[in-house]
């Protein structure tokens, strides 16, 4: 299967919800021969939105990755969701392609998905391209739009091509590079824009530059060369035009993807090897270096990890290491994508994408090879509901139901409270939560029961504080005695561990024991064997119960130092149980003196809705609790409002802005911080916690 690299251009189509992306794709690979027939979104015969869900819902839940050929480069394609929502899907395809194709709906503009993707692209060092869709629409103002992607994105963004008339007149498209004789009908002023276009691309070249300003023209094949050098840095970014459902424009398209867009050898790639970071070459000859960047499972329980190779060749059955696994994995059967298709291959070459089934070593982020390639930095999923299954004996069904959704989606998180014996399922927002529910019963016949958000507060302290506890227990046989004396203190966020434990007071510092989860830090100072060393793991396993189980509300603590310096024991009476109960007791106790506070995440919202509709998001924030921090214009009659809130004030927050902007409100959020609870709402908190354990 192995290619040229300079052959092989890989490329995200992204963008906002609704913008044509898929039918994008779909008209792609019919038009290059790569499927047949007529795939359309809203008969339910999208190449690339194959998933039940999707056919429901008719926009893409899931990456799909898919290929085609023009002009002897060879493609792949990945259509990704548009909703904000499914954020995940577009992030991990990103690591997996050296472009972002952009879409950007002609009628309805520059949304809040536009500019997220955008910026995703941009700081992984993506080659990007604007691509308007739909210019067909009748309401299409595309000076008025072309000026807002300047104003959004930057100058260097240029009209690569405009449109032949409009609406029903459109009859195709005319190039701003080499325009052609006539442009009659052109909604723009084609010169104007040949000028500006040809003035972006060769900034990207001084002594090129120099030659225009003399009089010396660059050709047409020199201006797309140089514009291949400008996409690289960032300097450029053409916007083109295109009507899938007209075929209008995207043969220019496939033209300008052939010619400019990057290869796998166009972007310099690191890992770290043995600490070190080394460059990596896109040579088929040289060690493997490759990354899963998407998991998929299907409607068969079948596995699928989708992996990207960055240098070397991967083989059918070949033995590659995988770090942090002691004996070499077996790759086995090697698959090239279409859509939902697959087709087997024997090998693949840098650039190039293909799946592995049914390998459980593979998991979204593993590389293979020798090296660790960087992570994929998933956006923290906020929003959680209490799942359980409508039919009792369902629970083992569920559990592994909603791990493979996790696998498939590291924005899903499933987590298991010990002490409520609850299963918290964690997603992006209640969309992302409700296309979850349904895949859980239409894949795997699992209908579950939901409760209300449960909202991740956590405890922490103020003050210093100290006590100790006796635990001392007596019948008949053998009896149970410890004895733990302790101080604690808050240990802020970002705090300097290995500065802050030899301070001066841990002048007799015996141990260190630092949980970075919690940001926990106990340490052992005590001296004269008052506490026999052998007991030492049992209270770091009592301390580490009442972290999990919370003090004040039964919520985990995090923040916190806890010094042992003092305890007694019995020669007899004392085991590793009664200095675990020891242990877990003192630290409760002296939690309770240390001024308890409960803290509550916070987020960080960037809400974008029409400029008349600001003062409403501001004045709902402030009854939220939440505090805006900037305002950016977004261009056509759109302001951004950034702002940080309580999570547990904008879980339905959906509904409220779709309310407020009839529908035209969008916003993103993610997790900022952990901070204290206004007394009033601590106070309420504590309250319902004692009656559910009341209850209970």
């Amino acid at each position: 299967m192995s290619k040229q690299v300079d052959d092989l251009r890989n490329i995200a189509v992204c963008g906002h919800g609704s913008a044509g992306k898929t039918s994008l794709v779909d008209h792609l690979l019919v038009k290059t021969g790569a499927v047949q027939g007529n795939p359309n979104v809203e008969a339910g015969t999208s190449i690339c939105d194959f998933d039940e869900e999707e056919k429901h819902h008719k926009h893409s839940i899931e990456a799909a990755i898919t290929h085609c050929e023009h002009n002897g480069k060879e493609f792949t394609l990945i259509d990704t969701p548009g909703y904000p929502d499914l954020i995940g899907q577009t992030i991990g395809a990103l690591r997996g392609v050296d472009n972002a194709l952009i879409a950007i709906d002609g009628h309805a503009g520059i949304k809040v998905n536009t500019r997220r993707v955008w910026k995703e692209a941009g700081d992984r060092g993506l080659g990007r391209i604007l691509c308007i869709t739909k210019v067909d629409d009748h309401s299409v103002d595309l000076p008025g739009l072309t000026e807002t992607i300047g104003e959004v994105f930057g100058p260097q963004c240029v009209l690569f091509n405009v449109p032949l008339g409009a609406g029903d007149d459109l009859k195709g498209v005319a190039s701003t590079i080499d325009p052609p004789s006539d442009t009659s009908g052109a909604v723009m002023d084609v010169a104007e824009l040949h000028e500006k276009a040809v003035e972006t691309i060769i900034e990207t070249d001084d002594a090129v530059m120099e030659k225009y300003f003399e009089g010396e023209v660059p050709s047409t094949a020199q201006l797309m060369e140089l514009a291949k050098k400008g996409i690289a840095a960032g300097t450029l970014t053409p916007v083109v035009c295109v009507s899938a459902k007209n075929d209008i424009g995207t043969t220019e398209l496939l033209d300008l993807l052939t010619t400019v867009t990057l290869s796998p050898a166009d972007i310099e790639r690191t890992a770290k090897k043995d600490g070190d970071t080394v460059t990596l070459k896109p040579d088929p000859s040289a060690p493997l270096a490759a990354q899963v960047f998407r998991t998929r499972i299907d409607p068969f329980v079948q596995k699928l990890s989708f992996i990207r190779v960055i240098s070397g060749t991967l083989k059918k059955d070949d033995t590659v290491e995988t770090p942090g696994e002691r004996k070499g994995m077996k790759v086995g059967q090697l698959l090239k994508v279409q859509g939902e298709k697959t087709e087997p291959v024997d090998s693949a070459g840098p650039g190039e994408i293909v799946a592995i089934a049914k390998n459980e070593t593979l998991h979204t982020g593993v590389s293979l090879g020798e090296v660790q390639l960087p992570s994929i930095k998933f956006p923290l999923p906020m929003v959680g509901l209490a799942v359980s299954p409508k039919s009792r004996g369902d629970e083992t069904k569920l559990s592994s139901s909603l791990h493979k959704l996790a696998e498939e989606d590291p924005t899903i998180h499933v987590e298991h409270d010990e002490e409520t014996h609850e299963t918290v399922l964690t997603g992006m927002s209640e969309l992302h939560l409700q296309l979850i529910q349904e895949r859980l019963k239409r894949r795997d016949h699992v209908e579950i029961e939901t409760h209300d958000p449960k909202i991740p507060y956590r405890e922490t302290i103020l003050q210093d504080a100290e006590g100790m506890y006796r635990h001392k227990k007596q019948s008949g046989g053998a009896g149970q005695f410890a004895e733990v004396h302790i101080r604690m203190y808050p240990l802020p966020e970002g705090t300097d561990i290995d500065e802050y434990a030899t301070k001066a007071r841990f002048p007799q510092l015996k141990n260190v024991h630092y949980h970075e989860g919690a940001n926990f830090l106990w340490v052992d100072t005590v001296v004269g064997g008052a506490i026999p060393g052998n007991f030492m793991p049992a209270i770091e396993k009592g301390f580490l119960e009442r972290i999990t189980n919370g003090v004040i509300a039964g919520c985990k603590v995090q923040n916190v130092c806890v010094e042992v310096h003092f305890g007694k024991d019995h020669p007899v009476d004392s085991n590793e149980t009664a200095f675990k109960m020891a242990a877990a007791k003192a630290f409760a106790e002296v939690f309770q003196k240390a001024k308890p506070v409960l803290l509550e995440p916070m987020v960080m919202m960037h809400i974008t809705v029409p400029a008349d509709n600001v003062g409403d998001v501001s004045s709902d924030l402030a009854g939220r609790r939440g505090q805006m921090v900037g305002m950016d214009s977004a261009g056509g009659g759109m302001t951004t409002v950034e702002a940080k809130c309580p999570l547990g004030e904008v879980t339905t927050y959906a509904r409220t802005l779709s309310s407020m902007t009839g529908g035209q409100g969008s916003y993103t959020m993610e997790f900022a911080n952990y901070e204290a609870v206004p007394g009033n709402v601590q106070a309420e908190i504590l309250a319902n916690a004692k009656v559910k354990a009341d209850e209970e």
